[in-house]
């Protein structure tokens, strides 16, 4: 080491993921990198005269922790009002929006299950006589869905069904009205427009309070699924250290024409301390709660069966634009149509393709699919926590919509590592929670319509969060592993989260969290 660390974590059970170095007991940091990997009879060597030294007394470090799959900058607006995710039935919705306080005049809320609604279609009418006559927009869990009511569809003009881009809908009546259900981001934005918005002062409050929370879990980065806020990141980066690094992938949605794409391409790379433009979002389907997932075959209710871009080949030559200009790409893909449509546009690509794009989510694939991940080297991002919305017994939505045997095919995270994939676990907060260690429980013993197939090992569930996050964002080289060279990201827990039960890797204590070196929690 040619000059002193600025940081040394000492006295710890160090797990670095490093096939050349697997264990050690002390970590020197510098320059926001990690300098040397060794024994705690190093740390005298190491030590320089500004150099703060912390004793982790056995505490259990490992490779900064990441949530493959987040939505922490849009989040803040979509996880806006009341917290409607503890309602299971009408009435309780009903109860929870009569004791609702008003945001500027409206009734907000967010985190509605599809399943309150008890298998009644979603609509305005089931909720009106509580509402006293002010708009109203209740964004379902899915945040692919919303149910607004009659005054709010009055304040954004919305008096029968539209025409759309994408695969989107105003349901409405037989007569033509406007159910309140509005299904996909281009129908719920026409009422978004005209809700109140927080303030750039609150909006940025709130942020530095969402990512100190986050640290709090253990969370050290976040593969942010849409463009974010640039203005508003980039104002807090300049002021503070981000505690969780943020790297963004913004949406490329159907009908771009050729300047929007090399838009895409030019943003590719802006950021600053902790955050960076990289990658691309595509959807190729929408929910299969919400009847838009794509699916081989039509759901019970004949719904499912199309794309979320209308012409899917479209999508197809947009992927290839931006993979011959270098840039990756993540799909939204939950259906089983869906998902072998991306696996066939990859493998359209040829062999250069290899580890530079992902499916997000994959809720239902069968065996054939499988294999392909890893043949083709896409990675497969998935969001344990979402298996807590089904029912082991299929009496959600969920799996009611598709049946058994394709419910039967739920959230194959084991399959899938069993099939050699690269598997990138992460929480789509905020449509599941953010806790990083919920996502290592979870990934472990998956809940619901998941639960009767066997999860990961305590070893795969953190490589989910930490190497196999970086192999998905293209960072092996620099991140996931703790490793001379590699980026200072570290999280240490007061258990370790391989031998300890998953139940209790829940609940792990969270002793430090350091991003690029900054300590940024302290248990």
């Amino acid at each position: 080491m040619t000059a002193a660390p600025d940081l040394i974590l000492t006295g710890a059970e160090v797990r670095t993921l490093d096939p050349e170095r697997p264990y050690a007991t002390a970590v020197a940091v510098r320059d926001g990198v990690i300098a040397a990997v060794g024994d705690d009879r190093d740390v005298r060597g190491w030590r320089g005269p500004g150099t703060e030294v912390v004793e982790l007394a056995g505490a259990h470090l490992v490779p900064g922790l990441v949530d493959a799959h987040s939505h922490p900058v849009w989040g803040l607006d979509m996880a806006t009002g009341v917290d409607l995710s503890g309602v299971t039935d009408l009435a309780g919705l009903k109860a929870a929006l009569t004791g609702a306080g008003w945001t500027d005049g409206w009734v907000i809320g967010f985190g509605l299950d599809h399943n309150a609604f008890e298998g009644r279609p979603v609509d305005r009418a089931l909720v009106e006589d509580v509402l006293g006559g002010a708009p109203a927009f209740l964004r379902l869990y899915d945040g692919h869905s919303a149910l607004v009511s009659g005054a709010a569809l009055a304040v954004a003009g919305v008096t029968g069904p539209r025409a759309f881009a994408q695969r989107a809908q105003v349901v409405c009546d037989g007569e033509g009205r406007p159910t309140g259900h509005l299904v996909e981001h281009a129908a719920m934005q026409l009422v978004e427009r005209a809700m109140p918005r927080p303030s750039y002062a609150a909006r940025r409050e709130r942020l530095v309070e969402l990512l100190g929370a986050m640290a709090a879990t253990g969370l050290t980065g976040a593969h942010v699924m849409d463009a974010g806020d640039a203005e508003l990141v980039g104002a807090v980066a300049r002021e503070t250290v981000l505690p969780v690094r943020l790297r963004f992938a913004p949406w490329c949605m159907p009908g771009v024409d050729e300047a929007g794409l090399a838009e895409l391409v030019a943003a590719q790379g802006r950021g600053g301390r902790h955050w960076v433009v990289g990658g691309v979002k595509f959807f190729m389907d929408g929910t299969v709660e919400g009847g838009t997932a794509w699916l081989e075959h039509a759901d019970c209710h004949g719904q499912g069966t199309e794309a979320f871009w209308p012409d899917p080949e479209e999508y197809a030559a947009a992927v290839r634009q931006l993979h011959a200009a270098g840039v990756r790409t993540a799909t939204h893909a939950i259906g089983d149509a869906a998902v072998r449509h991306v696996l066939d546009v990859v493998a359209g690509l040829g062999p250069g393709a290899a580890g530079r794009h992902r499916v997000e989510h994959i809720e239902t694939a069968p065996d054939a699919l499988l294999p392909r991940f890893a043949e083709l080297g896409v990675a497969a991002s998935m969001q344990p926590p979402h298996t807590a919305y089904t029912r082991a017994d299929g009496t959600d939505e969920w799996s009611r919509r598709l049946g058994a045997d394709r419910a039967g095919h739920a959230w194959r995270l084991r399959d899938l590592r069993d099939a050699g994939a690269t598997v990138a676990l992460g929480s789509d907060w905020p449509i599941a929670h953010y806790d990083v260690r919920a996502v290592l429980a979870t990934a472990r013993a998956p809940r619901g319509a998941a639960s009767a197939r066997a999860g990961l090992t305590g070893l795969e569930a953190l490589e989910g969060c930490t190497s196999h996050a970086a192999r998905a964002a293209g960072e092996a080289t620099e991140a996931g592993r703790i490793a001379v060279g590699h980026r200072a990201d570290l999280t240490a827990l007061g258990l370790d989260p391989v031998a300890a039960p998953a139940d209790e890797v829940r609940e792990a204590p969270v002793r430090l969290t350091v991003t690029g070196g900054c300590v940024v929690h302290r248990g």
